[in-house]
C-alpha cells in the first residue's frame, strides 16, 4: 500500500466505502462510489496491492487498449479524495477481497487514522423481495445509540454470516471512529447490474448522514429508464407480473405515515445535525 500523503489535512472528512461482490447485489453499492468519483473527479491517493489480497481466478484483471497500446487492470481497492465544496469526502472501492482480511482491513484502518473522519459511511446492497415499483427500502444503523439518535437510525442487533462491509465497521467502530452502515434492498427477481435505482436510494441516504447535497447527475434518468426495462420485460410474463403484484400489496399494507411525534423528532435531529455543522 503506497504512503498516504494525500490523506492529511482534509476538510471535515467523512470517509464512503462500497465493495463489490457479496455486499453489493445490483451492484448498487458500489455504484455510488463510482458516481461520486466521477461526478466529482477525485483523485486517487493511493491504491491496494492486489497480490496480497485477491484471487485473480475469481476476480480477474482485464485487458484493455489505451491509445493503440494495450494495458492490464488488476483488481484492487482504491482510496480516491473527492473536494466537495463544504467537505472533502474520501471514497474506497474495489472488490471484496479473497485473502487476509485482517491484514486488509489493519491496513485500511492505518489510512482512516491519517484521515481522522468524522463519520465512515459503509455502503451495501442485498437481494430481496422489495418491488422495483417502490422506492427502495434503505435500512440504516449506527455504531452507537447517539449517533443512531441523532440520524434517526438504529444500532444494529445483526448476528449471522458478514462481509467486508461488517468486518470493517466493527473494527472501525473499536478504533472509536463514528460508523454508519446503509443496506439498500433491491428486487432479487432482477438481479442484473447496474441496478441504478438501488444507487439512487443509497446517495439520497448518503444526503442525509452527511447533511450535504450530492450531484446525482444523470442517476434519476438511469433510474426511470431502468424501471420502464424491467416494466417491459415483466409484462410479457403473466407469473412474474402476478407475483410483483403481490410485492406491491405487502409492501403498501406494512408502509405507515409517520405520526407527528416522528416528524417533531426528525425535525430535531436535522436541528442537531445542522447545528454541529456550524459549530
Amino acid at each position: 500500500m503506497a504512503e498516504a500523503r494525500g490523506l492529511r489535512g482534509l476538510r471535515n472528512p467523512a470517509v464512503i466505502a462500497g465493495f463489490g461482490g457479496w455486499n453489493d447485489a445490483g451492484e448498487a453499492a458500489s455504484g455510488v462510489i463510482d458516481h461520486l468519483v466521477d461526478q466529482y473527479k477525485a483523485e486517487l491517493a493511493f491504491a491496494v496491492d492486489p497480490e496480497e489480497f485477491y484471487d485473480f481466478q475469481v476476480n480477474r484483471p482485464t485487458t484493455r487498449l489505451v491509445d493503440g497500446n494495450r494495458i492490464i487492470e488488476w483488481p484492487t481497492t482504491e482510496v480516491l479524495v473527492a473536494s466537495l465544496p463544504e467537505r472533502d469526502l474520501v471514497l474506497i472501492g474495489g472488490p471484496e477481497p479473497n485473502y487476509r482480511w485482517q491484514e486488509y482491513v489493519s491496513r485500511l484502518l492505518s489510512m482512516l487514522r491519517t484521515v481522522k473522519p468524522e463519520v465512515v459511511v459503509l455502503l451495501g446492497a442485498l437481494l430481496t423481495d422489495a418491488p422495483h415499483t417502490r422506492p427502495v427500502p434503505v435500512a440504516g444503523t449506527a455504531s452507537t445509540s447517539e449517533l443512531a439518535d441523532e440520524l434517526g437510525l438504529e444500532v444494529s442487533d445483526y448476528e449471522g454470516p458478514t462481509g467486508i462491509i461488517g468486518v470493517l465497521a466493527y473494527e472501525c467502530t473499536r478504533a472509536g471512529m463514528p460508523v454508519v452502515s446503509m443496506w439498500a434492498s433491491v428486487p432479487h427477481y432482477v438481479a442484473e447490474p447496474p441496478n441504478p435505482q438501488g444507487t439512487l436510494a443509497l446517495l439520497s441516504r448518503l444526503e442525509d448522514v452527511l447533511n450535504l447535497p450530492l450531484d446525482p447527475g444523470d442517476l434519476q434518468k438511469d433510474a426511470e429508464h431502468w424501471i420502464e426495462q424491467v416494466n417491459e420485460l415483466v409484462s410479457d410474463d403473466p407469473d412474474i407480473s402476478s407475483y410483483i403484484n403481490a410485492l406491491e400489496e405487502r409492501r403498501d399494507e406494512a408502509t405507515t405515515t409517520p405520526s407527528g411525534d416522528v416528524i417533531a423528532a426528525e425535525f430535531e435531529r436535522y436541528l442537531r445535525r445542522r447545528d454541529r455543522r456550524r459549530g
